[in-house]
């Protein structure tokens, strides 16, 4: 009876025990979801407090839809800037969406098991180079190789263009676009494939015909964050793109994005043109903001279709 009851009192403390740790790890995790929260709603206070007035004095249609990007003369026109950062991030899903998909496909299903491993370390350690490493990389090799082919051609420039940052921003993009295309291939059952080579098809066939589709909202999500990536991007986009505020003439001309713009003026910019800056940011974080809600949207679409 003493053993029992010793036994029952321990099982007792036990749960309460228990009980405590798991209130005390609710606390813990709803402090870091709030912390969270509060972080993004500071931000979105700061740049809508500071940018909206400047949009205001400016004018919205004129600060979106100006062509002119003169400080001195007070003139805020951003729309150079939100077209170069739409080419750039264009040319950089030409380059690595393709890629980006065909290299998972290879990992997921054709890649043999030597060589899986170093491959799979290889786009992981592309995804842990820093952003200026990219750049002197753009700086050294791609800026001459573009200047070099394009004079070849006929065609004029100094290497640093669209062209240039949108092939660069293209490699910077593969690590997002690879890991979560491979992750929702492998995440398709079995059945799938196997059902589609027991009615005939072929094994690529099989792949691209009904594996890719049945994955479709995995591999949208890596190319959404690889926009997204690719649009919020600045240090690398610095070095490469030429940083002249006008509206693009080709691609082998130089452009400035959104996020080049601040950085490059907001160490000097003091009253409307520090708030011009800062505003040009509340447009970067509504493109940012679509990108999300349009994550989430393709997210919910693909629960109801299942």
């Amino acid at each position: 009876m003493k053993k029992e009851a010793c036994e029952n009192e321990k099982k007792i403390a036990s749960k309460g025990s228990n009980v405590v740790l798991e209130k005390s790890m609710q606390g813990v995790f709803f402090i870091a979801a709030c912390t969270s929260v509060l972080a993004v709603a500071l931000i979105c206070i700061f740049l809508f407090a500071n940018g909206l007035p400047a949009m205001k004095e400016i004018g919205f249609v004129k600060f979106l839809t100006g062509t002119v990007w003169r400080p001195n003369n007070d003139l805020y026109g951003i729309f150079p800037m939100i077209v170069g950062s739409i080419y750039i991030t264009a040319g950089a899903i030409v380059f690595g969406v393709p890629i980006g998909i065909l290299t998972a496909v290879f990992m997921a299903k054709y890649c043999p098991k030597v060589i899986y491993k170093p491959l799979k370390s290889a786009t992981e350690l592309l995804a842990g180079i820093p952003s200026v490493i990219y750049g002197f990389f753009g700086l050294v090799v791609l800026v001459p190789f573009i200047r070099d082919t394009g004079r070849s051609m006929g065609f004029s420039g100094n290497g640093s263009s669209i062209l240039t940052a949108s092939l660069l921003l293209g490699m910077m993009i593969l690590p997002t676009i690879i890991g979560l295309t491979e992750s929702a291939i492998r995440a398709v059952p079995d059945q799938y494939y196997e059902g589609s080579l027991a009615l005939g098809a072929t094994h690529e066939r099989s792949i691209f015909m009904v594996i890719i589709p049945a994955a479709k909202s995995g591999v949208i999500a890596g190319i959404v964050l690889g926009i997204g990536r690719a649009i919020g991007e600045t240090m690398a986009v610095i070095m490469v793109a030429g940083n002249q505020a006008r509206m693009p003439s080709g691609i082998l001309r130089g452009i400035r994005t959104m996020t080049a713009n601040i950085v490059i003026e907001m160490g000097y910019a003091t009253g409307l043109h520090r708030e011009a800056l800062i505003a040009t940011g509340v447009v970067l974080f509504v493109f940012i903001l679509i990108i999300n809600f349009s994550v989430a949207l393709l997210n919910r679409r693909s629960g109801n279709d299942k």
